[in-house]
């Protein structure tokens, strides 16, 4: 162990040098080993600032809603006006502290400034990958039809309408489905997908990015729409398909928001925020062994070398997160990792540093599988090996680590949490991540 990490000691460099670790990839996938940890936020704004400024990225992909991050883009585009926090008003839901707070809140305030200092066709944008917003997405679909194309609002609007005898919660479909088969929800939602994908160019016509970036974002939320029926079909299975659907559904729309950048700003360059479960690559974890692919597996095998990983991992300190589902956030302990964990071995190498995981002594000090861990919104300290931890070979999931030996929780905007009685599906929901 020592030799070992005498080697890792000698490998390991500074921080700040994750810009030049990310080289010239093109889709930089930053991870996060839990979803309330302040450095993780901090390192992966820095970046993506740095990443946008000096290499011509032209946005930043989130483990969040499309509707919620479409008034993030909004904003930061400079389409809407008004105060920031307005702005992150749509991260209503259960956990609301993951987009919801003081990192992220600055990095936005920032990246509007940045933004409205160049022509639109320069703006970079912020964009939501996940898919549990079936009912916002629908909404703010038949809003925008409303505006443009009011015909095709009412098709859209009576196709949907199957889904109004489950109320607002997507869970209840979900339930249902496995009891009576709703293959007319099925069909109407491929057929309001096709509709307004038939007429997206017609809306995208219109003069100006602006124009371009909503009509996007509209035809975006019709595949969320089909896919979180799919998901949520899928949801009560007893094998691991509601994962794939979600991870599929989330790679899917990198890949559309990527041709959507290309031909608007010239650029498909793009940071995605996610938490490390999704950007490892699942064949280096026990999620590959049981049939589950993810985002970062996904990306490297259509992007190939454009892609760089980075993990994030800490030893210890405070994180925020809650005792279960829908319950309040707070302030929590990490306990110290295990010695033999990958966390553990970090640990012996230093308070904050980088690894190459590409170079061959470090793979070499590594060695082979070893345990890992990961908090997602959900953190149970007192079963955390069962809980939290899983088998993994860092070497083939990530590109580059980074290590924060003692971290500090995430700084809520919120002192308590927002979402109201039903409603959509929490975000991570049933994963914790």
């Amino acid at each position: 162990m020592n030799r070992d990490a005498g080697a890792l000691r000698a490998a390991a460099q500074p921080v700040e040098a994750l810009f030049e670790l990310v080289g010239d990839a093109n889709v930089v996938l930053v991870g996060e080993a839990t979803h309330g940890t302040h450095e993780f936020y901090a390192l992966r704004a820095t970046l993506t600032e740095r990443l946008i400024a000096e290499r011509g990225f032209a946005g930043v992909a989130i483990e969040g809603d499309l509707p919620d991050a479409a008034e993030l883009h909004r904003y930061v585009t400079g389409a809407r006006d008004g105060a920031v926090d307005d702005a992150l008003a749509g991260f209503r839901r259960f956990p609301t502290w993951m987009w919801r707070n003081t990192v992220v809140r600055d990095f936005v305030e920032r990246l509007r400034a940045r933004n409205l200092a160049r022509p639109p066709e320069r703006r970079a944008g912020v964009f939501g990958l996940d898919l549990y917003s079936l009912h916002a997405s629908m909404e703010a679909i038949v809003r925008y039809l409303e505006r443009v194309d009011p015909p095709n609002a009412a098709a859209v609007r009576e196709r949907y309408a199957c889904f109004d005898r489950f109320g607002d919660d997507p869970q209840r479909y979900g339930y249902t489905t496995e009891l009576n088969d709703n293959a007319n929800c099925r069909a109407a939602v491929h057929d309001a997908m096709r509709a307004i994908a038939e007429r997206a160019r017609t809306y995208a016509a219109v003069d100006g990015v602006a124009a371009a970036d909503e009509a996007f974002i509209t035809e975006a939320n019709a595949r969320v729409v089909a896919d979180a029926e799919a998901y949520y079909r899928t949801m009560f299975a007893w094998d691991r398909s509601s994962w794939n659907v979600r991870d599929g559904h989330m790679n899917e729309t990198l890949h559309r928001v990527r041709e959507h950048l290309r031909t608007t700003r010239g650029s498909d360059k793009i940071v995605v925020w996610a938490h490390n479960s999704h950007l490892g690559d699942a064949r280096a974890t026990r999620m590959g062994r049981q049939g589950e692919v993810n985002l970062g597996q996904l990306a490297r095998e259509r992007y190939g070398d454009e892609v760089c990983n980075v993990g994030q991992f800490t030893y210890d300190g405070t994180v925020t997160a809650a005792d279960d589902w829908g319950e309040q956030h707070r302030t929590m302990n990490v306990n110290p990792a295990l010695p033999d964990s990958y966390e553990g071995v970090l640990h012996s190498v230093g308070p904050a540093f980088g690894l190459d995981l590409r170079e061959p002594r470090v793979r070499a000090a590594l060695g082979d599988a070893r345990l890992e861990r990961a908090i997602g919104v959900i953190y149970r300290p007192h079963t955390e090996l069962a809980s939290h931890y899983f088998s993994a070979d860092l070497v083939h999931q990530f590109d580059v680590a980074v290590h924060f030996d003692r971290t500090r929780a995430l700084e809520p905007l919120d002192r308590v949490e927002l979402m109201p009685p039903g409603g959509e599906a929490p975000e991570t929901y049933p994963t914790g991540v």
